[in-house]
């Protein structure tokens, strides 16, 4: 009997800053998602202090436990993450740093989805593929295409930061139904 069930994936933003373009493509998750996948958003990784194997010794931090224990109830994960200096912003890296060290790994055999944007034509492709060096650690099942990497971004959202590039749009839609699809069969 085919799995009809409502999917529910959790995104994570990479960037902190109010008016990130990533976050505009996170916003728009929610309803470019086929029926069947309810997309929610957790925040928090700018709440985690920098990583410290002291501050574990007291005990892992409320942001933290709290993020683990969502993306365990979640059937997948999307990250929508800028690239910096050609890799993964610092804030995502501490929270993957953190998670990686709770128990009962939250990744592991956790379908994920990578997306980035940035005002560059290369759209954060080499943010992407360090995350994906880095996910294999936490044993994550990164689907693999298509890829979403949005290039110039600036030019697809509109004043109100909305991603409003009907091609971007579709492209996004497309690539959440085909997740949606990998979550199943890796389920199964």
């Amino acid at each position: 009997m085919p799995d009809t069930r409502t999917l529910h994936v959790v995104s994570i933003c990479g960037s902190l800053r109010q008016g990130s373009l990533n976050a505009a493509v996170q916003r728009a998750l929610p309803e470019l998602a086929p029926a069947d996948l309810r997309v929610t958003t957790l925040s928090g990784i700018g709440d985690m202090p920098l990583y410290n194997a002291d501050l574990q010794a007291q005990g892992f931090p409320k942001p933290v436990t709290e993020m683990a224990e969502a993306i365990r109830r979640a059937d997948g994960v999307i990250f929508c993450s800028p690239e910096y200096n050609y890799s993964v912003p610092g804030a995502l890296k501490n929270a993957i740093d953190w998670l990686s060290r709770v128990p009962d790994q939250p990744f592991a055999n956790k379908p994920v989805l990578i997306q980035s944007a940035s005002q560059g034509v290369f759209g954060g492709a080499r943010m992407q593929y360090h995350l994906r060096q880095i996910l294999v650690f936490v044993d994550a099942l990164v689907f693999n295409k298509p890829e979403v990497t949005v290039g110039q971004a600036q030019n697809k959202v509109d004043e109100a930061l909305k991603l409003a590039d009907p091609a971007t749009r579709d492209f996004i839609g497309q690539q959440l139904a085909a997740f949606a699809k990998f979550i199943r069969r890796v389920a199964a």
